[in-house]
């Protein structure tokens, strides 16, 4: 494998997997946070309970939390000195920035319900209150539109770099061969 395939795979891995965390952070700000919105106290504990504790998988984790986050970390490197660097880095930085505001004000706020027991046998109106919808939903939107500038980062560094030349070769002179369309 070529040096320029390899830095064309970690970017198209790192596009993917952005593009995989913004549309997770966009069902959450834009389908399930207002949709949960208008129900009663007792279904939404309960329906976020449910969602929290099924989101954290091996597969989520792998692809639209962490594989982000590894995949763009591995762009940065394979394209050190290219013109798609500056990008790659600014949607690394603005990733990591959604990460801990994920972990710094989300997560805590998903705990507190997760941690307040079966809604059948809570307070679950005090549940609610203690959870705080409003700021989830406003961090999350945060979060969620770092996620999307990331993406269009890691987009735009790709565009910067062009076709790997190891693709622009074959052998057969057609698709690939590096001839332009006249």
């Amino acid at each position: 494998m070529t040096a320029s395939s390899l830095r064309a795979i970690t970017l198209i891995g790192a596009t993917l997997t952005m593009g995989l965390a913004a549309g997770t952070f966009a069902l959450f700000a834009h389908t399930i946070m207002p949709g949960l919105h208008n129900t009663d106290n007792r279904t939404f504990v309960s329906a976020f309970q449910h969602l929290d504790r099924a989101i954290i998988n091996p597969w989520f984790m792998a692809t639209a939390f962490l594989g982000p986050l590894a995949l763009t970390a591995a762009a940065a490197f394979t394209n050190r000195g290219t013109p798609a660097m500056p990008w790659i880095i600014a949607a690394l930085v603005l990733y990591l920035v959604a990460v801990v505001i994920t972990m710094a004000v989300n997560v805590p706020l998903n705990d507190v319900i997760k941690a307040a027991g079966d809604p059948r046998h809570i307070d679950v109106a005090l549940v609610r209150q203690k959870f705080h919808e409003s700021r989830w939903a406003a961090w999350n939107l945060l979060a969620h539109t770092g996620i999307c500038l990331s993406q269009r980062w890691l987009r735009v560094g790709s565009f910067t770099t062009g076709v790997p030349e190891s693709l622009e070769r074959s052998p057969r002179g057609g698709v690939g061969s590096g001839r332009r369309c006249s």
